[in-house]
């Protein structure tokens, strides 16, 4: 809650209603306005009985203030601190030069202190400025709606042309890479920033049938966790950035129900046989039946 919109807003309210009393005797109509553009609506009823009765007395009955001079809202060692620990992450340059810096601050955290599991070790290259050029001019013609002219290697090696209508970029979190989506190339929609070797504004008018990529479908796997050899804390930990719920069901026992993206279900039924007999994948049958299938698989070795 560093940053929080929410609890910060009553205060973002107050102090641009005494910047405007500053230069203004204010109206009962600007007042409102204020309230309403850096609150809630509802705010009305707890900012303005307190301003315009002088209970807070930070303003006069005429309008104007006490206070002499406009009213700063300066970041606090915390914040300050935060900022400085994001600005490490070399990800963050790709939207621009203009980092904090606060040279007298000792971040917060540094990346040393992240341990993250299950991630490639080949991601893109954010420090590279050909990277950077690209990804900056993608993201404005994506706001612009510009077509592209993109030269990028494909899986074998070879340098493919396509002309792109860029709609979104997407983050893969486990393989530590960017990509593009976009329409009107013959030679696919995706194209990861990583393979991009030119890029620059097609200057061929083109006419595009832009459509936006359907979200992946969601499932649900419903596991039995016996917490032995601390099972439950590991399964949380592994599961961590799937959206997920956890009941349990006697002293050592716990139901954990875990959302994934469909594309995502072959390494969901690894990860779950991962845990051997401590996890229990009991629905869907569908799911469990993957399981089974896996697990003959296995003990097959491969042979049919």
């Amino acid at each position: 809650m560093i940053f929080s919109e929410l609890y910060s807003s009553y205060y973002n309210a107050v102090a641009a209603i005494l910047k405007a009393a500053c230069d203004h005797p204010l109206q009962k109509d600007e007042l409102r306005a204020l309230i309403r553009e850096h609150a809630f609506g509802e705010s009305l009823l707890s900012i303005e009985p307190p301003l315009t009765e002088e209970r807070w007395q930070l303003l006069k009955k005429d309008g104007t203030t006490p206070i002499r001079h406009a009213p700063s809202m300066p970041l606090t060692l915390l914040q300050k601190r935060w900022l400085k620990a994001i600005s490490l992450d070399p990800r963050l340059r790709l939207f621009g030069d203009d980092l904090p810096e606060y040279p007298d601050v000792q971040p917060l955290f540094t990346p040393a202190d992240i341990c993250v599991f299950d991630k490639y070790l080949d991601g893109d290259p954010y420090e590279d400025e050909a990277y950077i050029q690209h990804f900056r001019l993608i993201l404005a013609a994506i706001r612009t709606r510009t077509p592209l002219r993109i030269d990028a290697v494909n899986r074998k090696g070879s340098i493919v042309h396509r002309t792109l209508l860029p709609e979104c970029l997407e983050y893969s979190e486990k393989d530590d890479k960017f990509r593009v989506i976009g329409s009107g190339s013959r030679f696919g929609s995706t194209v990861n920033l990583g393979r991009i070797i030119r890029c620059s504004v097609s200057t061929r008018p083109m006419a595009f049938q832009s459509h936006q990529p359907n979200p992946p479908a969601k499932k649900t796997v419903v596991m039995e966790v016996t917490d032995q050899r601390n099972a439950l804390e590991r399964v949380l930990m592994h599961f961590a950035h799937f959206e997920k719920e956890a009941e349990r069901l006697d002293s050592d026992r716990y139901r954990i129900t875990v959302a994934y993206d469909q594309e995502d279900e072959t390494e969901l039924v690894i990860r779950v046989l991962s845990f051997g007999p401590m996890v229990k994948a009991v629905s869907p049958p569908a799911f469990v039946d993957l399981i089974r299938e896996r697990l003959i698989h296995q003990k097959n070795c491969g042979q049919a």
